[in-house]
C-alpha cells in the first residue's frame, strides 16, 4: 500500500530542480532542496558499469554533464566525479541520496528501463536497488514504465510499495519500441500481475478509460508532469497528487 504521505505533499520532478539556483535535476543540491521545502522527492535510477545504482535520468551522459555518451559504461566513481552542468556536485549514487533524505520526506524511485524495449531483459540495477534500500527507514515506493522491472522488485523487495509509470504510448514520444508494445502498454494490463499499488500517469492522458477504471477501484492516480498552477488544479480534478517541476507546487 502507498504510503499517505505520497498523496498529502507534491512530489519534485527529479528533486527540486532549478538550474539557475545552481540546484540541476537529481543532483544533491536539487535534493536538499526538496527536503528543506518539504516536497515529496521523485528520482530516477540507471547503473554504473560496475554495477552501482546512480541517480540520473538519462541514459547518455551529454546532456546534464560536459561528458559524452552512456552512463553504463563508467564506474560510480568516475560518475561521481563527472560534474552536473550549472553546479559543482557529481552524480549521487543512491546511497549517497538516501543518507540525504533520510526518512524526512516521500522519496519516490523511478527505475529506468535497463532493456530498451520495455522487455525482459533487465534485473541487475533492480537487485543493486534492493540492495542499496535496505535498512532505509523513510517513506518510500518504486515505480518504472517496464512492468517487467516491477515484477523483479516483487521478488526482491516485497514490502516496498511499487507503481507503474504509464502513458499514453504515442508513437511519436517512444521511437524505441514497437506499435504492439505501445498499443499494448496503453492499456496498462499489467498492474495486477505486478502487485501495483498506484499509477503515475502523464498528466494530459489522465481522461484515459483505463484511468478512470482503476481510479474508481480506489487506486491512487500520480500524474506527471506539472508545470504550473494552472496545469496542477487541472490535473488534481482527477489524480490524487502531482509531480512538479518549474514553480512551487
Amino acid at each position: 500500500m502507498l504510503p499517505g504521505s505520497f498523496l498529502s505533499r507534491p512530489i519534485a520532478h527529479r528533486a527540486y530542480h532549478d538550474k539557475d539556483q545552481g540546484r540541476p535535476e537529481n543532483s544533491p543540491a536539487a535534493i536538499r532542496a526538496a527536503v528543506a521545502a518539504g516536497y515529496g522527492i521523485e528520482i530516477d535510477l540507471q547503473l554504473s558499469a560496475d554495477g552501482v545504482p546512480m541517480v540520473f535520468h538519462g541514459y547518455a551522459l551529454d546532456r546534464l554533464t560536459e561528458a559524452k555518451g552512456p552512463i553504463t559504461l563508467r564506474s560510480a566513481a568516475e560518475l561521481g566525479t563527472t560534474r552536473l552542468r550549472h553546479c559543482t556536485e557529481g552524480i549521487p549514487t543512491l546511497a549517497e541520496v538516501l543518507d540525504i533524505v533520510a526518512g524526512q520526506v516521500p522519496l519516490l524511485i523511478e527505475i529506468k528501463d535497463q532493456d530498451g524495449a520495455m522487455g525482459p531483459n533487465i534485473g541487475l540495477l533492480e537487485a543493486a536497488t534492493a540492495e542499496a534500500l535496505k535498512g532505509y527507514n523513510g517513506p518510500l515506493a518504486m515505480m518504472s514504465f517496464n512492468p517487467h522491472s516491477m515484477q523483479a522488485m516483487a521478488r526482491l523487495a516485497p514490502d516496498i510499495p511499487r507503481g507503474l509509470t504509464t502513458s499514453s504510448y504515442e508513437a511519436s514520444d517512444w521511437p524505441t519500441l514497437s506499435a504492439d508494445t505501445c498499443d499494448r502498454l496503453r492499456d496498462i494490463p499489467d498492474f495486477d500481475e505486478v502487485g501495483a499499488s498506484f499509477i503515475s500517469h502523464e498528466a494530459n492522458d489522465l481522461d484515459r478509460p483505463r484511468v478512470a477504471s482503476l481510479k474508481a477501484s480506489g487506486v491512487p492516480i500520480l500524474c506527471w508532469t506539472i508545470r504550473s498552477p494552472q496545469a496542477e488544479a487541472e490535473a488534481r480534478k482527477i489524480a490524487v497528487n502531482v509531480t512538479f517541476e518549474g514553480y512551487p507546487a
